[in-house]
């Protein structure tokens, strides 16, 4: 009989089908980081960069306990099944649910069982093994990008450890407590700036309150702008230390050196300019869309040594400044210390207050200590004053002694006293700003600089508060307005462009804070306090011993949150080691080689010793016949960052490596995003409808390109 008998024919399906291969699991790091292996003979719809929602079913036993710092104990297993754990907060609990009635209407299609004509085909048996939980498949893993086995605050799980998630809105009391405790906690990246370059400008205390009072109100200001208009993450705007150094190289320039009368708003309007043309080309770097294209060459193994080089190039200006005043600088330093890794455990009232506001505590700790030796007499010494220049004192014992008065004391400045009780910083209260092309070339490579420090913190921060990453053409959006808030940094004068504040990623973890409502009513309560000119003058005066003892702490968190993006490749590759060790090796090595060019040993400099490495422009190894190319060159290739960047540009985008070990950034696809609700409300901008400028939309096109994904 034939074998196409129905009679005598095997029936079908008598033994379950042959599952599919099983994907090829990702190693542990591309589940940390989401990144989308491609292996040979891998068909995959999804494989172009679309990134999906994982299921929220997953093993919660292996999690490690934020609090304890121990892996959670797995809940008990009811009827042989094992129990998600327990949802904190009620944004949890609501996608929770959201996503369990979508699981529910998934898991039967998955599991092939429906219903053709009304009539439901007989189920047949399972293989025992396949009972307990599902495997999510390769795209449900990659997409959790966030590390999951980290144990640090704030670095492990992406929902289930934050309070309040991006567009959560809590209370008003609530927003206002998170948004006040957001800010104070970013105090030191905020004022410490100012009260490094005015006195090296030349300025007086009061020159230095307004300063600080005219930095946090473009801080307020920028910071709204960002989040309605930039990348619309709970980000904080403000003078960045990427700013810092080519601020003192353009203040140590040779022209500046033998000024007489008001030094401070002279130099103050040659910043100005370079700022104002620098933020500029960043802005048409954003909003144009070539920073979606500049974004392939910016990956983890780039940002973590860039980053990492701005806080360890200023090294001359911390503990050397530090040793003026030993008693006051060490304790200074000691408490940030103890209050941020031996106290970071204890909790009052749920908040971790040593590890939040270890600088405002320390700062206000080693004050107190400072005022009471004052008032005891330990600093003063009899005929001798702190306010006489060190070059009119005649007595020798006075000369001995007026160090110490002056970097000991905390009544030397007069800020505060003099400060008027309300002062509105306006634009061009300096002057007009004065525009010279080779500051403004030296202040357009470091916005670019800035732009890659800022990438970074897109990323991290969007996988801490958000679903999925930002686009490309969010990231460019994001870049264009901080180009904008450097115009306006520039125009009221603040020394130094606006950005994102590295520390900014290191806060929302550690605070569990996500939403933009409060960095926004934090953002206001900064512009009101910068109308109060006490403010000001109350942080100005601030003793110099103190800040450099900050500085030390806050500079130190910087290159630590630079080489913390490394942990989106594979830190451990061979390839990688390399890439960040030539990188930082030579963004300390090269840049000596220019800042100690010309000097001999026995040279007698006009500038103090920790101002030394920015004075370049006079001795670098660059000479020329055009004065201008000489400044750009020994500027620039005597700024540690610089350096550092362009090695590792150079030997991350040239030397093979696969896409793991590149550890790539992951964006969100554009048309994905576009499809998903919860994205277009994460990233859209307000009144997206009303008003939608030509250049956006232009920088929307490029970013949505094929060869973009």
């Amino acid at each position: 009989m034939s074998s196409s008998d129905p009679k005598t024919r095997p029936k079908p399906l008598t033994l379950p089908p042959a599952p599919d291969a099983p994907p090829v699991p990702p190693s542990s790091w591309a589940k940390r980081t989401g990144f989308k292996p491609k292996f040979s003979g891998e068909t995959n719809a999804s494989d172009s960069g679309q990134i999906v929602l994982p299921p929220r079913a997953r093993e919660n036993s292996k999690q490690p306990d934020l609090e304890a710092g121990r892996p959670r104990p797995a809940p008990p297993a009811v009827n042989g099944e094992q129990q998600p754990a327990s949802d904190k907060g009620p944004a949890e609990k609501k996608r929770r649910e959201v996503d369990g009635a979508n699981k529910g209407s998934s898991a039967s299609a998955a599991n092939g069982h429906t219903v053709n004509n009304g009539v439901t085909p007989q189920p047949q048996p399972q293989p025992q093994p396949q009972q307990p939980t599902r495997r999510p498949s390769r795209n449900e893993e990659v997409v959790d990008v966030l590390p999951q086995n980290v144990d640090d605050e704030g670095f492990v799980g992406r929902h289930s450890h934050m309070k309040y998630e991006l567009r959560d809105t809590p209370g008003l009391v609530p927003i206002g407590l998170y948004g006040f405790q957001h800010f104070l906690s970013m105090l030191g990246s905020l004022i410490l700036i100012p009260l490094v370059i005015v006195p090296a400008m030349g300025g007086t205390y009061e020159d230095t309150a307004n300063v600080v009072s005219t930095v946090l109100f473009v801080s307020g200001v920028t910071t709204l702008l960002h989040s309605f208009f930039g990348s619309r993450l709970p980000l904080i705007q403000g003078s960045s230390f990427v700013f810092l150094a080519p601020a003192l190289a353009i203040i140590n320039s040779p022209e500046f050196q033998g000024l007489n009368g008001n030094n401070f708003k002279h130099v103050m309007k040659e910043l100005q300019g370079a700022i104002i043309i620098a933020s500029a080309f960043q802005a048409l770097l954003g909003y144009s869309g070539l920073m979606s294209l500049f974004l392939r060459l910016i990956n983890p193994v780039v940002v973590a040594p860039t980053i990492a080089a701005v806080g360890l190039s200023s090294f001359s200006y911390g503990f050397p400044l530090v040793g003026n005043c030993l008693e006051i600088g060490v304790v200074q330093i000691l408490l940030v210390i103890i209050f941020s890794l031996y106290l970071r455990k204890i909790s009052v009232l749920g908040h971790r207050i040593f590890l939040i506001y270890a600088v405002p505590l320390g700062l206000v700790i080693t004050w107190g200590v400072a005022f009471l030796l004052t008032e005891a007499g330990a600093y003063s010494y009899k005929g001798c004053d702190a306010n006489i220049p060190a070059s009119n004192i005649i007595s020798e014992h006075c000369r001995k002694h007026v160090s110490r008065m002056k970097h000991c004391r905390v009544d030397t400045s007069h800020a505060f006293k003099s400060s008027p009780w309300f002062r509105f910083p306006y634009p061009l209260q300096w002057g007009t700003p004065v525009f010279h092309w080779k500051m403004a070339i030296v202040m357009c490579v470091v916005s670019i600089i800035a732009s890659v420090d800022s990438v970074g913190s897109y990323h991290a921060s969007s996988l801490l508060v958000s679903s999925r990453p930002p686009t490309p053409g969010v990231v460019s959006r994001g870049i264009g307005l901080e180009g904008l808030s450097s115009i306006l940094a520039g125009l009221w004068g603040t020394g130094t462009g606006s950005t994102t504040l590295t520390e900014n990623v290191h806060t929302i973890a550690v605070t569990k804070m996500g939403s933009r409502r409060a960095v926004e009513l934090g953002a206001c309560v900064l512009i009101v306090l910068s109308l109060v000119g006490k403010v000001g003058g109350f942080i100005a005066s601030i003793p110099e011993v103190m800040v450099a003892a900050l500085l030390c702490f806050m500079w130190a968190m910087l290159a630590a949150l630079g080489l913390s993006n490394l942990r989106y490749s594979e830190a451990g590759s061979s390839r990688n080691i390399i890439i960040v060790g030539l990188s930082l090796f030579f963004s300390l090595s090269i840049p000596a080689y220019f800042q100690q060019y010309g000097i001999s040993p026995n040279s007698n400099m006009s500038v103090p010793s920790y101002f030394q490495p920015y004075i370049v422009t006079s001795h670098g190894p660059f000479r020329t016949k055009y004065e201008g190319v000489n400044y750009i060159m020994n500027t620039l290739l005597s700024l540690n960052m610089v350096i550092a960047f362009i090695v590792a540009v150079i030997l991350d985008n040239t030397v093979p490596g696969s896409r793991q070990e590149c550890g790539v950034y992951v964006w969100s696809e554009s048309e994905a995003a576009r499809r998903e609700p919860a994205v277009v409300k994460d990233y859209g901008l307000p009144f997206r409808r009303a008003c939608k400028p030509m250049i956006m939309t232009w920088s929307k096109f490029l970013s949505s390109q094929p060869f973009m994904g």
